[in-house]
């Protein structure tokens, strides 16, 4: 039976006070500290920039239904690190994957790739209304207040509910499978030079560190693609003038720029906490950017109903939607749907396929790195 995302489901939230005493408590497996490394980082960093996500995985070969190389790793939707990237660390690199695969110590086993593909009903799309829909949301996203306090030694938290859908190759037989729901938790300092990801299934139980790479001694610097909270608040809220700077600065990205630009200004609601003068901005600036429609329904990864602002990329038939509380219009989630035609290897991925799904849990601000906010209080 299909894992069917368009019916609402209990809520199946993690024991906070336990889940901070595993991530204080747990440590990475011995040999595995070598992934901290700046230069491997910085490989990797290079690697997914470059290229489609793919990794071996028992003895098959496990292939993101969904290819965005030009999309940054800290923002990734499925971090699961190329192969090619572990070719500087050796047999390290099969050591990871096999960890992986073996699931993580703190879920019933690896996330990756292990359901039946996860369905749901197709919403219908409308254009008429929804650049006025987009100035709604962005009022309420300015009404609440300045945003986000940050001290430069804090960190920003954000845990979301995700899974990925994904065409799985084991002996040359191709199946279409879903990683389980599970959630994902990330810190980063405000500066974006710390950093730190806990997803099971990806990274094992102690996690893997997001400090900004380095390049010829240097710090990367910050981008869209991979922003920090400090490089948030130097954007412009001029609608113009950042839709302006978005298609300039992911020039030559993703299959096209109208598609790019929203794919972008999708992945600083998702994993940042914008400031809310930028996050008021950021809808005006969707609303400017050809072809957006709103969604009649559509549902996030906690299985809560909502409106979507949506684009539909053409070239794969695959159509991203944000997804929004009907009366508040908070931003709950984001999620990639195949509305069109058939996609993937063998074109197993069918129209109604939930080919990536998040919900946004818990956003804050906390003292510590692996804390999360109001645990234990």
């Amino acid at each position: 039976m299909n894992a069917d995302l368009s019916r609402p489901r209990p809520a199946d939230r993690e024991d906070e006070t336990s889940l901070r005493l595993t991530f204080v408590e747990r440590e990475l497996p011995a040999g595995r500290h070598q992934f901290h490394k700046e230069r491997l980082m910085a490989q990797i960093h290079e690697d997914l920039r470059a290229a489609g996500t793919d990794a071996d995985a028992d003895a098959g070969t496990v292939t993101p239904a969904r290819r965005t190389g030009s999309r940054n790793p800290f923002l990734r939707r499925a971090f699961l690190v190329p192969a090619a990237a572990f070719a500087l660390a050796g047999a390290l690199a099969a050591g990871f994957l096999t960890y992986v695969d073996q699931g993580a110590a703190d879920g019933p086993g690896s996330t990756i790739a292990t359901g039946p593909a996860m369905t749901t009903r197709i919403g219908t799309a409308e254009a008429k209304g929804t650049a006025e829909l987009l100035d709604r949301i962005s009022l309420a996203a300015a009404s609440v207040g300045p945003g986000v306090k940050v001290r430069p030694d804090q960190f920003i938290y954000i845990g979301s509910k995700t899974a990925n859908t994904y065409v799985k190759i084991v002996e040359n037989k191709s199946s279409l499978v879903s990683q389980e729901l599970h959630m994902r938790h990330t810190w980063n300092s405000p500066d974006g030079l710390r950093g730190w990801l806990i997803e099971p299934g990806a990274t094992g139980p102690g996690g893997l560190t997001l400090d900004r790479p380095k390049v010829n001694g240097k710090d990367m610097p910050p981008s869209l693609n991979g922003p920090s909270h400090d490089y948030l608040a130097t954007l412009p809220t001029d609608p113009d003038v950042l839709l302006k700077k978005i298609y300039e600065e992911t020039r030559g990205m993703g299959r096209n720029p109208d598609q790019q630009a929203f794919t972008t200004i999708g992945d600083l609601l998702r994993e940042s906490y914008p400031p809310a003068e930028l996050a008021a901005a950021l809808y005006k600036t969707a609303a400017k950017i050809p072809g957006v429609v709103t969604v009649d329904d559509a549902v996030d990864a906690e299985g809560r109903h909502g409106l979507a602002v949506a684009r539909l990329d053409e070239e794969n038939g695959q159509r991203e939607e944000w997804i929004f509380d009907r009366q508040t219009l908070e931003f709950l989630g984001e999620r990639v749907v195949q509305v069109r035609g058939d996609a993937g290897e063998d074109g197993l991925i069918k129209e109604g396929t939930v080919v990536y799904t998040s919900a946004v849990m818990t956003r804050g601000v906390v003292d510590r790195m692996k804390e999360v906010p109001g645990a234990g209080r």
